[in-house]
């Protein structure tokens, strides 16, 4: 048998001797010290996600928490385990919770004493994670208790409101720039008031179940949160270095960088063949942690552009989610145990049974191909699954699920390509000031 290889050239160590060098570092370089902190914890996060994801697969094995991968052939169909995210949020927590420290390092040590600690951030980041960790924990008693669907809603409604109090409180805007095109109408800004908190409260109940309904196969949860959580980096990163704003893009960076970690770890452990499911733990933990970062740094707007994916998905998913078309209990896609490969899955319906609108919506979708219907027994007809993953395999065909998982996650990263180049070139076409 090979020896193992010593623990330094492991995934986890390189990742814990990059995490403290980049600590190191901080200390020895003259930028301020919370950035390769920030990057060095978010390494250390990474490490300990790796090894604990593995070592608690026993755990919810024996605890039952656990499902079959259908979309394997039956021969090699085995048990595993799910509901993981818990413990990959639980190492974010903490790793922020270290982080505090050094984020408000300068006013703990009395390095500036000329400026006043800045409680309105601490209030903003301590309730952030309060959100975020709220969320977990409904995520995961989800995932034990398998909670009904309007609970799914009202539960993340009620996460954001610690969030959009200390929005009230130290930032207050209710505000939005208007498109040159509608200036004639509202004039160059507009007044929401109340309308911009209900608007905040619904985005995190969206991002939370978004992610959520965008599920099925092996790598996608933990794949799109990836991309979308660089592609945040990125845009705050940017932010940070070239603008003069960066209060609100510093605390979302500290929330998205570590999130980063911990979501690469986890995303290497659920990858095809998936070793652990994520769970609804994940995806609620993962929705909240954008939502949060994208109110505390006053770029809700902007977040919205890197979920196009999961926006067309939920558009999709609205006449199965108020079931005015039938939706069955999973509309994850079907293995064609012939030739393993991935194809639609159907909801089966009565014609006659259907109301009128029920019967418009079913052809308009028909018409614009984004699903198939097909005469089922009797006088029964089937529909495929109004999802973004039955889309794709109605344009590309039978599609092994490894690769199904990858094209899907090219198409993310091009909606963020797509997203940058709205966000930037063309912002200044419509607006004369720039967006947060």
């Amino acid at each position: 048998s090979m020896a193992p290889n010593p623990w330094y050239q492991r995934v986890d160590g390189v990742l814990t001797i990059a995490g403290l060098a980049s600590i190191v570092l901080g200390y020895l370089l003259p930028i301020p010290l919370h950035y390769p902190v920030l990057v060095g914890l978010s390494c250390i996060a990474s490490s300990l996600a790796f090894v604990l994801v593995p070592a608690c697969n026993d755990l919810f094995i024996k605890a039952n928490l656990s499902g079959m991968d259908l979309n394997k052939p039956e021969k090699a169909r085995k048990r595993v385990p799910e509901g993981l995210g818990v413990v990959v949020a639980v190492v974010y927590l903490i790793v922020l919770f270290l982080y505090i420290p050094f984020f408000f390092r300068y006013h703990l040590l009395n390095l500036e004493p000329q400026q006043t600690f800045p409680y309105d951030k601490f209030v903003g980041f301590i309730c952030g994670l309060l959100s975020i960790c709220c969320m977990a924990f409904l995520g995961f008693a989800d995932d034990v208790l398998d909670l009904r669907w309007r609970d799914k809603v009202i539960l993340p409604t009620v996460a954001s409101l610690p969030l959009l109090m200390v929005y009230h409180v130290t930032y207050g805007s209710t505000t939005v720039v208007v498109p040159y095109a509608l200036q004639g109408v509202f004039g160059p800004t507009l007044y929401l008031g109340f309308l911009f908190y209900v608007y905040m409260g619904m985005l995190a109940v969206f991002c939370t179940n978004a992610i959520n309904i965008y599920a099925g196969i092996n790598g996608i949860e933990a794949g799109q949160s990836l991309v979308i959580g660089l592609s945040l980096v990125v845009n705050s990163t940017s932010q940070v270095l070239f603008t003069t704003y960066h209060d609100g893009h510093q605390l979302a960076l500290s929330m998205l960088l570590p999130f980063c970690g911990v979501t690469a770890a986890l995303l290497y452990h659920n990858w095809y063949p998936s070793r652990v499911f994520v769970g609804d733990t994940f995806c609620y933990f993962a929705g909240m942690t954008f939502a949060v970062s994208g109110i505390l740094g006053h770029f809700s707007k902007t977040l919205l552009l890197f979920f196009v994916p999961q926006i067309f998905n939920f558009v999709l998913s609205v006449p199965q989610l108020f079931k005015l078309v039938p939706c069955p209990r999973h509309r994850m896609p079907k293995l064609d145990p012939d030739t393993g490969l991935l194809t639609m899955s159907y909801a089966v319906y009565k014609p006659q049974a259907l109301s009128p609108i029920s019967s418009l919506i079913i052809k308009t979708f028909e018409l614009l191909g984004l699903c198939h219907v097909r005469p089922g027994t009797d006088d029964l007809q089937e529909i495929s699954n109004m999802t973004i993953i039955n889309v794709a395999l109605k344009l590309m065909g039978p599609t092994a699920e490894n690769i199904l998982t990858r094209r899907l996650l090219v198409f993310q990263v091009l909606c963020s390509v797509g997203a940058f180049v709205i966000r930037y070139p063309m912002a200044d076409l419509f607006f004369e000031k720039p967006l947060a």
